[in-house]
């Protein structure tokens, strides 16, 4: 596989361990996968495509650029799947406009208690960026904590479905991404990560995090390689939900 993203990071060192102890080996896809897209909501990617810096004036958690750059591949691959018949499931964080379910959150982060909409566009910071849209079929699923899996139903769901697996993308790589995949991990779910469609605002964070992923619970893949895996798959996997039509939500 041609260079990947963590390499610059490593030392010669790290680079030996990894090979010596076994880790990083690529295991085999799940026969019946689920896509999971973690917090793409305006809170992390911003209304707009600028300057990391730029957007966290108003938006204190995004991503800026980074976000905007993984979307166009967020998008390819959620009609790739959509048009295999493969569940898709979003997180998206929810909370008290008072705050007080928020927590740990505010120990680590003096702007924590900032509004969730900015004065330009009035969106709200929980919405999936509309790049990116859930439709009718898909699942919604709201969370307090980092992990899409922690106080939700999202296990329960994909019991529901009969899911063996789960292609994972979103953000942070190293927050929300990582905490969803150690549990997907810890229920013994086989997880795939979209290497292009997971962001985060700190590049370092991004490409230590895929890489320590990558070695001991998930394949970090390209783009490329899941479009393929998810054209070998027969269609009629899954019994979606129907939706509702447009009107009716």
């Amino acid at each position: 596989m041609a260079e990947r993203v963590w390499d610059k990071f490593l030392t010669e060192q790290d680079k030996a361990v990894f090979k010596a102890s076994g880790y990083g080996v690529v295991g085999e896809y799940g026969k019946k996968p689920a896509v999971l897209v973690v917090d793409v909501n305006y809170n992390f990617t911003g209304d707009r495509n600028e300057p990391i810096l730029e957007s966290i004036k108003r938006w204190p958690n995004s991503c800026g650029q980074y976000a905007w750059e993984a979307l166009p591949h967020l998008q390819t691959l959620l009609d790739a799947s959509r048009k295999k018949g493969l569940p898709v499931i979003y997180t998206t964080g929810a909370s008290r406009e008072d705050g007080w379910d928020r927590g740990g959150w505010g120990w680590k982060n003096n702007r924590t208690g900032e509004a969730r909409r900015t004065r330009e566009s009035n969106l709200d910071g929980n919405e999936i960026n509309a790049e990116i849209a859930p439709e009718a079929q898909d699942v919604v699923i709201k969370k307090l904590k980092p992990s899409g899996f922690f106080g939700t139903p999202l296990a329960a769901f994909l019991v529901q479905l009969g899911a063996d697996s789960i292609i994972m993308t979103g953000t942070t790589t190293s927050g929300c991404v990582r905490a969803s995949v150690i549990d997907a991990f810890s229920l013994n779910y086989r997880i795939t990560l979209v290497e292009e469609g997971c962001f985060d605002r700190a590049q370092a964070s991004h490409a230590i995090n895929l890489c320590d992923m990558n070695a001991k619970y998930a394949n970090v893949m390209p783009l490329n390689n899941v479009l393929s895996y998810i054209d070998t798959l027969p269609n009629g996997l899954f019994d979606l939900p129907k939706g509702a039509p447009a009107a009716a939500r």
